[in-house]
């Protein structure tokens, strides 16, 4: 199984970057994982938010494979404890065969196609978080669910 992170846009941000890099060379013990950086809308500014959405979107489903298990990062997803989150992924690899997505979309969220196509939708918290600073806090607790599965002592409870 592989696992990778879809998000909309380039990370700009040194301590963000540095941060994911931490966390995708820690993953890299553990399972065959990948970003997939899609880039910004062009003249996005000339847009409205609906129009910045849909053509997200249409990048998003484009490069989401139809055997690949697509998880949103949607703040009206399933709230996990993060043992739960490693619930959830160590199921996903026990059980079923495919790589599984997980999606951060833009600024404005994702276009209803975007959803439609979604497997599962999890959030990381009821509060609102940039989608550039949900990367590094995604991975790490991704990182997490790994050495939870694992039973290393990362995790305290």
């Amino acid at each position: 199984m592989k696992i990778r992170l879809v998000t909309i846009g380039k990370t700009d941000t040194g301590w963000i970057s540095t941060g994911m890099a931490v966390y995708r060379e820690r993953l890299g013990h553990y399972i065959n994982f990948s970003v997939t950086e899609l880039p910004d809308i062009r003249n996005a500014a000339s847009l409205g938010r609906e129009q910045i959405k849909e053509r997200e979107g249409e990048m998003l489903l484009k490069n989401l494979a139809a055997n690949e298990y697509a998880v949103l990062l949607d703040e009206r997803g399933k709230e996990y404890t993060s043992t739960g989150l490693a619930g959830m992924i160590g199921d996903r690899l026990s059980h079923f065969s495919g790589n599984m997505a997980f999606v951060i979309g833009g600024a404005y969220g994702f276009s209803d196609p975007v959803y439609a196509r979604a497997d599962a939708r999890i959030s990381l918290s009821r509060m609102t978080f940039s989608h550039q600073m949900v990367r590094v806090i995604f991975l790490e607790q991704l990182y997490r669910a790994f050495t939870i599965i694992r039973g290393e002592p990362y995790h305290h409870e």
